[in-house]
């Protein structure tokens, strides 16, 4: 019961990550997406549409340009009539004012006057007074008229038939009769019963003019759902700029929608979460060992959180283009720290949530999914600068022969050509170089070991290998001659032969600490003459323990490490073992003492060098080389160690042990050959022998 309870929240958990892991990648990516991604587009009238073809998903109007509509907009401004009021009291305040202060009459003038201008002044009044502000500012046009109301009736005046408080004043004094007594009447101040009575109503005209502005059609036609907007490669001319300027408008006005935002977001949140989860599955069902390593998961989902985030930045800025962006470095990085399959999978899913930002996804898909191959099938081993330096010029050539291809597609003659994406992708070609020290960034952040690095730990000039060379050259030679077998055996049954050659030179390095206990370093003295057999058994298995201390100190990959601490996985001391038991048959053994603390390989790079490193350990006892001798050594070994159960939690076959079998024998046939026997000169023993006798 324990056991079935444990591997069921095993299970929990593991869906529990996987759960975790799909969401967060999904609700990150939403977050980032553009919610109106079909609105970011640059319009350039007069240049080819360099976009995909574009089709209107909604019913949308054509909208007038700003200049069309501001001209309007002038023009009813030009022929607008403000509303002014008729207030009829001021002139009766006026003239009840000026007979009140002269009713004593005007010194010099008979009492007649009195009546003369007051009638005058109801003269003016009825034409109408205009403050000379208001005069002013309507008067630019000579022909303009306002609207005059009175009560319910309004009316339209030439504004030049009105009077301002100056022109008002003038009138008075062009009359022949005031004419005369001029200089008398202007000692009476008659500008102070002069105020305006035609009085601008702000509220009135403002509701006016707006009705009339608000009437004012800004579409000039409707584009139905469905209606081809514009082919790519087309001419944008006036008609297309307005409509697709209408259509980005549009965009913009659903965009700050809330019920649209939201339907948008359900929308890329489904499609992004069908996406992760189908891609999910696929690591579930084919490359199930990666969920067991959380920095596979780690960096794959980054790497289409981090392209999906960049994508989105450059969808915003309309000055560049996406194809600027080297999406050929996800399937890079995965091929060099996975492998290819998973490297496909993984491009083809960052590519296609990637696309449903842009104007012509189907277009981007292609494109870079071509890129995204290339990349993979030049360069399925990273172990050269040069490699990268190919890979790139090979993936922008076929970029860009994938976009010549749409181009001739969609265009009529060459020198329609739009040339700015080829630049892009040359652009994207440079950048696709700075995968060489991103690998280092990417390696470092998530524990992986590239090629590379294991070329570099494979340079003998290395501290911790040079130091081995000097202080255990046995050990040294045989590490060598360890890591070309295991080698050769990875090459054939297709495991990583660089990782195991890497691991098999550094599997012994803990015999450094005591290298005179071990046979392929001594010469003559055997110090184990002197020891007890559990003793020489305790240092013999030290190397591994001590193996790993020293790839702590020098900073090995987990990967060089676990050679160190498998390479006898959880055998035993078998030498010591059998001749304790030999000495003390009748005493109980404690096994303990004679074990190595493995684990037990759980790769077959792991397995390949613990039956390398067995193989030509041993051979070197066999008292004669043979064909029958060799084949019945290796047979032996690795028949024993598929006894002991060394290889039963690591995913290596029948068929790769029999062809490792077959690897390690021509290699040591090749190793230690027979000798061609040359034949004696007769007569010259002859002549020897003669001579010996004398």
């Amino acid at each position: 019961m324990s056991t079935i309870s444990i591997r069921r929240d095993l299970t929990w958990r593991d869906i529990l990550v996987r759960a975790a892991v799909v969401l967060c990648t999904v609700a990150i990516t939403v977050w980032v997406m553009p919610s109106d991604s079909r609105s970011y587009f640059k319009v350039e009238q007069g240049k080819p549409w360099k976009y995909g073809d574009l089709t209107a998903p909604f019913d949308f109007p054509i909208y007038k340009s700003e200049e069309a509509v501001k001209m309007e907009r002038d023009s009813i401004m030009r022929q607008y009539e403000p509303y002014y009021g008729y207030n009829k009291d001021v002139e009766g305040e006026q003239v009840r004012k000026f007979v009140s202060d002269f009713s004593n009459g005007i010194p010099g003038l008979t009492d007649d006057y009195i009546s003369i201008i007051a009638n005058r002044l109801h003269n003016i009044y009825s034409r109408g007074v205009i403050s000379a502000a208001d005069y002013k500012r309507l008067a630019t046009d000579t022909s303009r008229t306002i609207r005059i109301f009175s009560g319910k009736n309004a009316v339209s005046v030439r504004l030049t038939s009105l009077y301002t408080t100056k022109t008002a004043y003038e009138r008075l004094f062009a009359d022949e009769t005031l004419e005369q007594h001029r200089q008398i009447l202007q000692k009476c101040d008659l500008n102070d019963y002069i105020t305006p009575n035609v009085v601008y109503d702000r509220e009135k005209s403002t509701s006016s003019l707006n009705d009339i502005m608000n009437g004012i059609p800004l579409a000039v036609g409707v584009v139905q759902k469905g209606q081809k907007i514009i082919d790519r490669g087309s001419i944008v001319d006036e008609k297309a700029y307005r409509i697709l300027e209408s259509f980005k408008k549009e965009n913009e006005k659903r965009g700050r929608d809330t019920s649209q935002i939201r339907m948008t977001i359900a929308g890329e949140a489904l499609y992004v979460l069908i996406v992760t989860v189908a891609f999910t599955i696929y690591l579930s069902l084919f490359r199930r060992d990666y969920f067991d390593k959380p920095r596979s998961i780690a960096m794959v989902y980054c790497l289409i959180v981090i392209f999906a985030t960049l994508t989105s930045l450059l969808v915003r800025n309309v000055v560049l283009h996406v194809y600027l962006l080297p999406y050929a470095i996800v399937p890079i990085f995965i091929r060099v720290f996975m492998d290819s399959r998973t490297a496909f999978i993984t491009h083809f899913a960052m590519i296609i949530i990637c696309a449903c930002m842009l104007q012509s996804p189907y277009e981007f898909i292609v494109v870079e999914g071509i890129a995204g191959m290339t990349a993979i099938y030049s360069l399925r081993e990273l172990q050269y600068r040069s490699q990268l330096f190919k890979t790139a010029i090979v993936v922008t050539l076929a970029a860009m022969a994938t976009n010549f291809a749409f181009d001739l597609m969609h265009t009529a003659t060459v020198a329609d050509l739009d040339m700015s994406n080829y630049n892009y992708l040359i652009a994207n070609g440079v950048l696709l170089l700075f995968a060489y020290p991103l690998l280092y960034v990417v390696e470092k952040a998530f524990g992986f070991t590239s090629d590379i690095t294991l070329i570099e730990l494979s340079n003998t000039n290395n501290e911790l290998l040079r130091r081995m060379s000097e202080v255990a050259p046995g050990t040294f030679q045989h590490s060598i001659q360890v890591g070309n077998l295991a080698a050769a055996i990875a090459n054939k049954i297709g495991a990583k032969s660089q990782l195991v050659r890497t691991g098999a030179l550094y599997h012994d390095i803990g015999k450094m600490n005591n290298p005179i206990y071990f046979t392929e370093n001594q010469s003559g003295v055997n110090p184990h003459d002197r020891l007890s057999c559990i003793e020489s058994a305790q240092i013999i298995i030290s190397h591994v323990t001590d193996g790993q201390k020293m790839a702590d100190k020098y900073n090995l990959p987990a990967s060089i490490r676990d050679f160190i601490c498998t390479h006898h996985g959880q055998g035993k001391a078998k030498y010591f073992f059998v001749k304790y038991k030999n000495e003390h048959p009748d005493d109980d053994v404690d096994e303990l003492l004679f074990t190595y603390p493995g684990p037990n390989p759980f790769t077959r790079e792991q397995a390949i060098l613990m039956m390398a490193d067995s193989v030509e350990a041993s051979s070197r006892s066999l008292a004669e080389y043979t064909d029958q001798s060799i084949r019945e050594l290796v047979n032996r070994i690795i028949d024993g160690q598929l006894a002991d159960g060394f290889f039963r939690e690591c995913p290596i076959t029948f068929r790769d042990i029999a062809y490792a079998k077959t690897v390690l024998i021509d290699k040591l046939k090749t190793i230690y050959h027979t000798r061609v026997s040359y034949p004696e000169d007769k007569a010259r023993a002859a002549q020897k022998a003669g001579e010996d006798a004398r």
